[in-house]
């Protein structure tokens, strides 16, 4: 087996993402030293956090916490679930929650009560804890869902679009190379439109299917790269 290798810029981009208490306002300047010291993030990529880091330094708690749940927590298009991106209300996102979840737990993380598997900030968490190879080859996996989150905050002009980019070029991969375009920006409100485009997605995670049975890294990949293929086709 691998050696464990803790890596704190997946922790400390994790903490971004989350929604803001002191806790994280006081943090600020041990995330940055953590992503500017460990090399994970380019610096041009690490440079691009310092709106969100002096914002978090400095805002008042409760207009920071305001705008975490106007972006992530009203508008399903910021979702910060990956599922919720490739499954929609499907019920293919129900056992694909389990399967993660499972993974999860063979990596030796636990989920509180709360918590659902699929949070970008909890995934960023379990590849904390993972051989860096391992940890960079899964998150570059999800890059096709990242790149177009990052995209569409960076639309609205939200310092959050940072943390997706630095999360992105971690992984070595390029915005094309993402998919963002394929899954390019559509009108704001056609809602009806764009869940009909998501529950069209099935991507099956469930034993037995594609002959992989049980919950695996290699499951994980084989699942994340169906899920980029059907986003590329639904989207043209």
């Amino acid at each position: 087996m691998p050696e464990r290798q803790e890596n704190l810029t997946f922790r400390a981009l994790s903490a971004l993402l989350t929604y803001p208490t002191e806790e994280l306002c006081s943090a600020v300047a041990e995330i940055e030293k953590v992503i500017t010291s460990e090399g994970l993030v380019p610096a041009s990529a690490a440079k691009a956090l310092r709106p969100l880091l002096d914002d978090l330094a400095s805002l008042d708690l409760f207009e920071l916490q305001e705008r975490y749940v106007e972006l992530f927590d009203r508008t399903r298009r910021l979702s910060l679930h990956l599922f919720e991106h490739v499954h929609g209300e499907s019920r293919d996102r129900g056992q694909a929650m389990v399967d993660l979840a499972s993974l999860y737990e063979k990596g030796g993380l636990e989920l509180s009560a709360n918590e659902l598997p699929d949070y970008l900030p909890l995934f960023l968490e379990y590849l904390s804890t993972r051989p860096r190879d391992e940890a960079l080859h899964l998150l570059g996996e999800t890059v096709h869902i990242l790149g177009a989150l990052e995209e569409r905050l960076a639309h609205r002009n939200s310092p959050y679009a940072a943390v997706l980019t630095a999360i992105r070029v971690m992984a070595g991969v390029s915005l094309e190379a993402s998919d963002g375009q394929e899954m390019a920006e559509a009108p704001f409100g056609d809602l009806a439109a764009l869940d009909a485009e998501w529950e069209e997605t099935a991507v099956n995670f469930g034993p037995g299917s594609s002959g992989m049975d049980g919950c695996s890294n290699e499951r994980l990949q084989t699942r994340l790269r169906a899920a980029r293929r059907d986003a590329r086709t639904n989207a043209g």
